[in-house]
């Protein structure tokens, strides 16, 4: 099989995500992915997986690849990008994490809508548990939960200063049992090269963490050499195997010297 570079861009929120604008519908990311040049784009709404049937309807029109996720907040306040070989696995997933919310009720005017839409943005459901929280499970135990699932787990923007690992828990293990640390694209080279350095045997990524249309970005993404846009041939990149990895912006596997 034959090799190539595939933009993706691996955390993406939608109108279900009650800090998405209400410009976030699902035809409207896969326009807007399309016309920015990604090949692909996982969809990760805040501890919800709701939307991902429409957005992959959606996007099949426009020869687009989505992976079904989420961005599950822990007990501890950390945020995991969760992504997931099928949309079977996607809300079995969704449904063990929905039975750990706390009976929170979303206030949409404070924290904003959280809308279940179909691909041309008519609404199926509104979801009354507020979303935005942390579930009843730590880190170590979602980790666990997704690779049960098969699916791939990455911490996000751990440059941060909340909602990340090292915001909340101090440097990341070493043996931590994670596939990939996403870097924002507001972190500078000089923090994004010294948080590589801590790790140098993980795969880092950039993500838009897009709520908003304008975010999605050809330049706020990573690009895999993959032999497609499958989540085997995903799962060969992060782990630097067969000649897949990643090309940029952070190369994988790397050829960083660790002082």
């Amino acid at each position: 099989m034959g090799l190539r570079p595939f933009k993706l861009d691996l955390h993406v929120h939608s109108v279900l995500s009650p800090c998405g604008e209400l410009e976030m519908g699902l035809s409207d990311i896969a326009r807007r992915a399309a016309e920015v040049g990604l090949d692909g784009l996982a969809l990760t709404d805040h501890n919800a997986c709701a939307n991902a049937a429409g957005l992959i309807e959606a996007a099949q029109e426009l020869g687009l690849w989505v992976i079904p996720g989420c961005e599950v907040q822990t007990e501890e306040d950390i945020h995991v990008v969760c992504l997931f070989p099928t949309l079977g696995s996607a809300m079995d997933f969704q449904g063990w994490t929905w039975n750990l919310l706390n009976p929170v009720a979303n206030d949409p005017d404070v924290f904003g809508y959280q809308l279940v839409v179909d691909k041309e943005g008519n609404i199926l459901d509104q979801v009354d548990t507020l979303l935005v929280q942390g579930i009843r499970a730590g880190v170590d135990q979602v980790l666990l939960e997704v690779r049960q699932r098969g699916g791939i787990t990455i911490l996000s923007h751990v440059d941060r200063p909340s909602f990340s690992y090292p915001a909340v828990l101090g440097p990341i293990p070493p043996d931590l049992p994670v596939d990939a640390i996403e870097i924002s694209w507001r972190a500078s080279d000089q923090e994004a090269e010294r948080i590589r350095r801590s790790l140098p045997h993980l795969p880092f990524l950039r993500s838009s963490d897009s709520h908003c249309l304008s975010h999605l970005s050809a330049q706020r993404c990573t690009t895999f050499l993959m032999g497609d846009l499958s989540f085997p041939e995903l799962r060969l990149a992060l782990k630097g195997q067969e000649g897949r990895g990643i090309l940029a912006p952070y190369r994988f596997p790397s050829d960083l010297e660790v002082r």
